[in-house]
């Protein structure tokens, strides 16, 4: 059979549940998001680098190991308290880069701009870039700008591309978590979803919520500058640690018991989450990862990410296990087990 015949014709290899057409839960980061990118991008651009499924595809090129992400932002507002849809572009970015091991260091930037949108507005989330561009570190060499017509973007919408180069003895992977294998976490959780949430809603707080926006290529080099040796790391974003942890416990074919009680949450949101009726595990965050590391290096690992400004509230919040592979379970504080299961589809829409 032709190419052009097999893809005139296509049919999802596995079904994509009920959906004939895209909902919002498809860029939720949960399990919709899952299926449409194992069952329909990844069978028809099939290569090693995307079979992977990293945040990054990790590539050779005459010698050198590089790490290239791409990324869309599509935020509402496109200012909100830590940041702005500018600065978080350039941190999601590097941050994609970071948890490979790699030290980022170029990217690019498309803009797409719907006719209206003020000039100052325009002007404050380009200079934002710039800013944490900048202060990472990172050169923006490249873009694109595009218009469309009022009412058909929403504002602006953020595409980034970034390049870092991995060092040849830094293996950081989505299969690679084993059992007895220990779950480190750099700090509080579900700070950036709740900080966009209180804004949308007009929600106040004795404490201003304020989004965890920042770049970890930093905090990620502290780490490996104690072991090599870490497994697998990946920044929490859309889906929260709930949906990283059910990623790497189904890639690595492990089970993951999460303590529930370890896992560092801020008072005010845990109070906009209670409000909201949700739960912080599966809340975004953009400043914040998960590293799973042999058991023998994790306090020192530990002790380097405490020592780090992006790290002062690390924690070990779990184990990897052999039993119930694929599957997340969490010990709650009063003692009892729930399955923290993949979020299905969209909780927070328009975060990141």
């Amino acid at each position: 059979m032709s190419d052009q015949a097999q893809f005139s014709g296509f049919v999802c290899p596995l079904p994509l549940r009920d959906y004939p057409r895209i909902v919002l839960g498809h860029g939720s980061g949960g399990r919709l998001s899952a299926e449409l990118i194992r069952h329909l991008f990844v069978p028809l651009l099939a290569n090693d680098a995307l079979s992977a499924l990293n945040d990054q595809a990790l590539l050779e090129v005459e010698g050198v190991r590089l790490a290239f992400t791409t990324d869309s932002f599509v935020v509402q507002p496109l200012f909100f308290p830590g940041g702005s849809i500018g600065s978080l572009a350039v941190h999601g970015t590097i941050n994609d880069l970071a948890v490979s091991g790699a030290r980022p260091l170029f990217l690019s930037a498309g803009f797409i701009l719907e006719e209206g949108l003020a000039m100052d507005a325009l002007g404050q989330v380009v200079t934002d870039m710039a800013r944490a561009a900048q202060a990472a570190g990172v050169q923006v060499v490249t873009g694109d700008t595009k218009v469309v017509e009022q009412g058909k973007g929403d504002g602006l919408f953020v595409n980034t591309a970034g390049i870092g180069v991995v060092p040849a003895d830094v293996h950081i992977a989505a299969d690679r978590a084993r059992p007895g294998d220990v779950i480190l976490l750099n700090g509080t959780v579900g700070d950036h979803g709740m900080a966009i949430m209180s804004v949308r809603e007009g929600l106040a707080f004795e404490t201003e919520l304020v989004s965890d926006s920042a770049p970890l290529h930093t905090l990620v080099a502290a780490m490996l500058e104690v072991t090599r040796d870490i497994h697998c790391l990946r920044d929490a974003t859309r889906g929260g640690l709930a949906a990283v942890l059910n990623e790497l416990a189904e890639q690595s074919n492990v089970g993951m018991v999460l303590e529930e009680a370890a896992v560092p949450v801020k008072p005010s949101v845990q109070a906009a989450c209670e409000m909201l009726g949700l739960d912080p595990l599966y809340v975004a965050n953009e400043g914040k990862l998960v590293a799973i590391v042999p058991r023998e290096h994790a306090d020192a690992v530990l002790a380097a990410m405490r020592a780090h400004p992006l790290g002062r509230e690390a924690a070990i919040v779990g184990e990897v296990v052999e039993e119930h592979a694929g599957m997340v379970v969490a010990r709650t504080t009063i003692g009892a087990q729930r399955v923290v299961d993949m979020p299905l589809g969209e909780i927070l829409p328009r975060i990141c």
